[in-house]
């Protein structure tokens, strides 16, 4: 069992290993002194990776269900742990360095750091690029792993197809491929749009590479709200969006022009819901004579679309837009992007599924005999797919209430521990109360609460189901 999970843990961690050597060179371009500590931790990395690979190699034949779920596993909490190690080069606790590392890695956005201004610039190139990565890395995993493992929903990027063994590998090398270049493209137009449009180099490289993979790490305290530009923030409000759309979709429109999809209908709705609530959230702000409406409207379209894809930037602190604007943020961290792309949150094709079981349960409510088709869009949703959707909100629900009550024992209000939890197991980053909010951090958490949100933003990351099972004794039999 383990032979070939060790064997590709090793390559993962060998490449975030060489990965390591792009902020050494950067502090060295800047005449910085921690390029050692990049050097260091490639090193140790490496030496790893290199050797989990070597004492492991060999040609993989076949993948199990039980070796998929632990390559999963493995390789994201391996790669979060090594990750960690510039951070605790650099000085950060053990704790705090891993919080860091997993939040980056997850794509999450939240921090310890109160200060992140005065961190050198190579590490806030790490932590960016460890989002871009992240970002990548999910979109891959989501489409070539999940329809394997049958996580709810993540169907709909394959065809009806059982050979998951020799056709394996070569599957992910396809699909790695065309989601890489899209991924290249889509980061260079963001580039050199938010150069364009006033930041220089280094910030328009470090917040594409965490707008694309809807990471949220930014190189200032006040996030982008710092640059107070209007143009700014339309652009990498498009980019966060762009990002949150299925990648495959990209190559699809552009190889086969079919927008008669799933994916296309996916997006349509996931469209639908950023209007309303944009709309809903401009016209509160505009009653409540918090901004004028153009105001308004920028405002609510970049802080809605960064929690609802899960990104987690902020141009302003919408915790002081009221009760009402504070609560709904809850929701619109738990709505999520689309399935396939960089986005966390529960994702919107599974609340379609579940607006479609109510529409077909007050139907036949009224009309028992008659017998209806689940569908979204114009796609039959088998039910197998279904059935994996409703085990995952299930899963999902306990994993927050138990998470919650485990932070609340470390002597946190009940608010922050659970607006902590629906935070990190989103990946949305900024929580619901002042502590944690978008003007705050985690650093002031106990130690074993940020390895508890450490866990669980490669829980959300994950999808849930992929993390849990294995901790099932019917997984090891």
């Amino acid at each position: 069992m383990w032979q070939p999970v060790l064997m590709i843990c090793g390559y993962f961690i060998t490449v975030l290993g060489i990965a390591m050597l792009l902020p050494a060179a950067i502090d060295i371009y800047y005449s910085g002194v921690n390029w050692s500590i990049f050097i260091s931790s490639s090193i140790v990395a490496i030496f790893i990776g290199f050797s989990l690979f070597l004492a492991n190699r060999g040609k993989i034949k076949e993948i199990t269900i039980q070796q998929a779920y632990l390559l999963t596993v493995l390789s994201w909490v391996s790669v979060a742990l090594l990750a960690a190690l510039p951070f605790i080069f650099y000085g950060t606790s053990v704790p705090d360095a891993i919080f860091e590392a997993a939040s980056g890695i997850s794509t999450t956005g939240a921090s310890i750091y109160a200060d992140v201004e005065k961190l050198p610039r190579a590490i806030l190139f790490w932590r960016a690029l460890l989002s871009g990565m992240g970002g990548v890395g999910i979109v891959i995993f989501a489409i070539a792993m999940l329809p394997f493992l049958g996580i709810g929903g993540m169907q709909i990027f394959q065809r009806e197809n059982s050979d998951v063994n020799e056709k394996f590998m070569p599957k992910i090398s396809y699909i790695a491929k065309r989601i890489i270049a899209v991924y290249l493209i889509l980061m260079v137009a963001c580039i050199a749009m938010l150069k364009m449009a006033g930041m220089g180099w280094f910030d328009a490289i470090c917040h594409t590479l965490t707008t694309i993979s809807t990471g949220g790490f930014s190189t200032k305290n006040a996030s982008i709200g710092y640059f107070n530009s209007s143009s700014i923030e339309w652009i990498v409000t498009l980019f966060m969006f762009l990002g949150a759309i299925p990648l495959t979709l990209y190559h699809s429109l552009l190889a086969t022009k079919d927008i008669h999809s799933l994916r296309s209908n996916q997006v349509s709705a996931f469209v639908k819901v950023l209007a309303i609530y944009i709309t809903i959230m401009t016209i509160w702000l505009v009653y409540q004579g918090v901004y004028e409406p153009y105001d308004a409207l920028r405002y609510s379209a970049f802080n809605i679309v960064a929690v609802v894809t899960s990104t987690g930037y902020n141009s302003a602190n919408w915790l002081n837009w009221g009760a009402f604007a504070a609560t709904a943020f809850v929701i619109f961290a738990l709505t999520g992007g689309c399935t396939g792309s960089t986005s966390g949150g529960v994702k919107i094709f599974r609340w379609q599924v579940v607006a479609a079981q109510l529409k077909r349960a007050f139907i036949t409510t009224t009309e028992p005999n008659r017998l209806l088709p689940l569908k979204v869009g114009g796609s039959t949703i088998s039910h197998s797919v279904a059935s994996s959707i409703f085990v995952f909100f299930i899963a999902y629900a306990f994993s927050v209430a138990i998470i919650s009550l485990l932070v609340a024992l470390s002597g946190v209000d009940f608010a922050t521990a659970f607006s902590a939890t629906i935070a990190c197991i989103t990946n949305s980053g900024p929580g619901n109360t002042q502590l944690i909010g978008p003007e705050g951090n985690y650093g002031s958490l106990a130690d074993t609460v940020k390895l508890l949100l450490s866990f669980t933003m490669i829980l959300g990351r994950l999808e849930v189901l992929t993390v849990l099972v294995i901790f099932t004794k019917s997984f090891w039999r």
